[in-house]
């Protein structure tokens, strides 16, 4: 059986320096001018072990998260695709000035990109549009994938994503940055033990429960293609005229069932998450969802509630989730504060962490690729909590009470909600 030549690359860069090691006590003895450096000594990462890292739409969250990756040891990144030539010279321009030399190539199409093969990784951080098709790209194109949120636009999406991962064997991180922060997993952790006695209700912020669409902008000239790729930028997506502010800010492209303004999605990517792992349903999903007021509600199978709320919470930063069980309850935020009840539930040595940083979240994916382990946040635990945000979301489209069947990912003997779990991919594109 041949040798697939990217594994055939990999084998020849990862083998050399062994195979030279080998023959030092033969014939051949291993050559004084090799620096330490190349051997992986003094500190410095063999190249034989770095990890190749390319990104793929890098604005302002990509910028931040591409920093946290090459400040770690044994990254090398190599190359930038984005639609905008731009954000590419831009991007170039910081990484050769990091690492003082002209190699970061650079693509307008994501196509020949991910076609090169020494590529280990990427860093996928487009508009929502690109998410899901880019991350199945790169895992069958051989690439560990680092996908900001929301990873996907629409239920089906989610179990593609996570079938795609798991055929590929590709490892795979949700930018879902919390799961790696101490006050997130200390608040988590009070409710796996027991702490708080037993779990009835979980609150998590939605970042917004509207339920508009981004619509139809009014027309503007398209630049050229080298400039700016209207065409590519729109992917999958349903075609619209160009927009100038739509191309500069991918954020307010359609979250997920064509709801903007977050729905359920944006935050809710994180806080649903969050809340998903406090309840220990990480392989599954809420029941059933409906709008109450002002909030949105769900019920999982266990009898968990859980609320999605804009209001009411503790003045501990952006991104808050509550977790209430009958001896007790705690909540947490973004400023890296516990507050909780009983007050001697709180661990006072824990590290407090303001702000929601990416290195650690980067470092445990970085960890995995090294290990083909399973992240924190891997395509099964970024499916389930995306399919109770697209669940919630449409509840709240429709207006009223839906029931979910997380077995066979779809609402019970309900046609118009089954009709959004899906849309349409634009040709060319496929999942």
């Amino acid at each position: 059986m041949k040798t697939p030549k990217r594994l055939k690359a990999s084998l020849n860069r990862r083998s050399f320096l062994g195979r030279l090691g080998s023959l030092a006590g033969g014939a051949i003895a291993l050559p004084q001018f090799i620096p330490a450096r190349a051997l992986g000594r003094g500190g410095a990462v063999a190249p034989s072990e770095r990890i190749v890292l390319g990104a793929i739409g890098i604005g302002g969250r990509g910028s931040y998260v591409l920093d946290a990756f090459i400040h770690e040891p044994g990254v090398q990144f190599a190359a930038i695709c984005d639609v905008k030539a731009a954000r590419r010279q831009s991007v170039k321009k910081m990484a050769d000035a990091f690492y003082g030399n002209q190699d970061c190539a650079m693509y307008r199409d994501l196509r020949e990109f991910l076609a090169r093969p020494e590529i280990d990784a990427v860093l996928i951080a487009t508009g929502p549009n690109w998410h899901a098709a880019a991350s199945v790209m790169a895992a069958k194109a051989g690439k560990d994938i680092y996908c900001e949120k929301p990873c996907t636009k629409t239920i089906a999406d989610s179990l593609t994503l996570a079938q795609v991962m798991r055929r590929t064997g590709r490892v795979f991180q949700a930018g879902t940055q919390r799961r790696s922060l101490p006050n997130f997993a200390f608040a988590a952790e009070l409710c796996h033990k027991g702490k708080l006695g037993k779990i009835h209700t979980l609150h998590a912020h939605p970042g917004g429960l509207g339920t508009g669409a981004s619509g139809w902008p009014k027309p503007e000239p398209e630049p050229d293609k080298e400039e700016a790729d209207w065409d590519l930028y729109l992917g999958p997506a349903s075609w619209r005229p160009y927009s100038r502010s739509l191309i500069n800010n991918g954020g307010g492209f359609e979250k997920g069932g064509g709801m903007v303004g977050g729905g359920c999605l944006e935050w809710g990517s994180h806080c649903v998450d969050l809340c998903q792992w406090a309840n220990q349903t990480d392989d599954t999903t809420a029941v059933e969802y409906w709008p109450e007021g002002n909030q949105l509600h769900a019920l999982y199978a266990n009898g968990v509630k859980l609320v999605l709320r804009n209001d009411g919470w503790l003045p501990l930063g952006s991104c808050p989730v509550r977790y209430e069980g009958d001896a007790g309850w705690v909540e947490t935020a973004d400023n890296g504060e516990v507050a909780a009840n009983p007050e001697e539930l709180i661990d006072r040595s824990r590290p407090i962490i303001s702000g929601y940083p990416a290195n650690f979240h980067v470092r445990d994916f970085l960890s995995c690729v090294r290990t083909r382990g399973l992240t924190r946040a891997n395509a099964d635990v970024a499916c389930w909590s995306h399919i109770t945000c697209h669940a919630a979301n449409i509840a709240l489209f429709l207006g009223r009470r839906v029931k979910f069947d997380p077995k066979k990912h779809e609402f019970i003997g309900d046609d118009e909600a089954n009709r959004l779990r899906s849309e349409a991919l634009r040709e060319p594109w496929r999942m």
